[in-house]
C-alpha cells in the first residue's frame, strides 16, 4: 500500500500441514493503533512481528500491551533474520524487558526467527501457529450456520456494498442472507 505500509485491514487463508491457517493482517505503523486493537479482539491467535534489526520498538510495546489485554494466546516471530545487522539474542532480551517471557528464558511464549523476505522458518512458524491452537484446543464446526465479524466494509459504486469478514464458525455461501446489526443482505461472492 502507499509508502509500503499496511494502511487497512485484510484477511488472508493458507493451508499448511492440511490444516487451514486465516490470518488478520493488521497495520503495524504507529498512526494505526486502533486497527491492532480491533484485531487482537477478534483473533484466536495472535502473532507479534518484531524486526530483528530494531528490536523492540514503541509500536511493538503497545501491540504487547494489545495482546495482553486482549488475554488472547500469541508466538513471537523474529523477523527480518537476513539482514546484516539482525541481532535476534538482542530482540529476545529487548522482549524479555518488556515483560514477554520467551520459552528458553524461564518463560512459555514460543518464539521463531524468521526472514519473510527469504522464507527462511515460516514452516516452522506455521507448525507453531498450528501447535498453539492445539493447545488451546481451538475448533471450528463447519456444519452450523455461519458467524463471524466484519473487519472493513465500504460501498463501491459498481458492486455496492462490499465487507471484508471473517467466518468463525460454520460456513457461508453465495447466494446466502446475512445480516450484520439491522443491516441485511445477500452473499454475491
Amino acid at each position: 500500500e502507499a509508502g509500503g505500509i499496511t494502511q487497512g485491514v485484510g484477511a488472508y487463508e493458507i493451508t499448511h500441514n492440511k490444516e487451514r491457517i486465516t490470518f488478520i493482517d493488521t497495520p503495524g505503523h504507529e498512526a494505526f493503533s486502533k486497527m491492532r486493537s480491533r484485531g487482537a479482539l477478534i483473533a484466536d491467535i495472535a502473532i507479534l512481528v518484531v524486526a530483528a534489526d530494531d528490536g523492540v520498538s514503541v509500536q511493538t510495546k503497545e501491540a504487547i500491551k494489545i495482546i495482553q489485554e486482549a488475554k488472547i494466546p500469541y508466538v513471537v516471530a523474529i523477523n527480518k533474520i537476513d539482514k546484516n545487522n539482525a541481532d535476534v539474542d538482542r530482540t529476545k532480551t529487548d522482549l524479555m524487558k518488556a515483560n514477554v517471557l520467551l520459552e528458553g528464558y524461564g518463560g512459555n511464549i514460543s518464539v521463531q526467527p524468521i526472514s519473510a523476505k527469504t522464507g527462511e522458518n515460516i514452516n516452522e512458524l506455521l507448525d507453531l501457529i498450528l501447535l498453539t491452537a492445539e493447545v488451546e484446543e481451538l475448533t471450528y464446526d463447519s456444519t452450523v450456520p455461519g458467524s463471524g465479524i466484519i473487519l472493513e466494509a465500504k460501498m463501491d459504486s459498481k458492486s455496492g456494498a462490499l465487507v471484508t469478514a471473517i467466518d468463525k464458525e460454520g460456513t457461508l455461501k453465495t447466494g446466502e442472507m446475512i445480516q450484520a446489526g439491522n443491516v441485511v443482505g445477500k452473499i454475491k461472492g
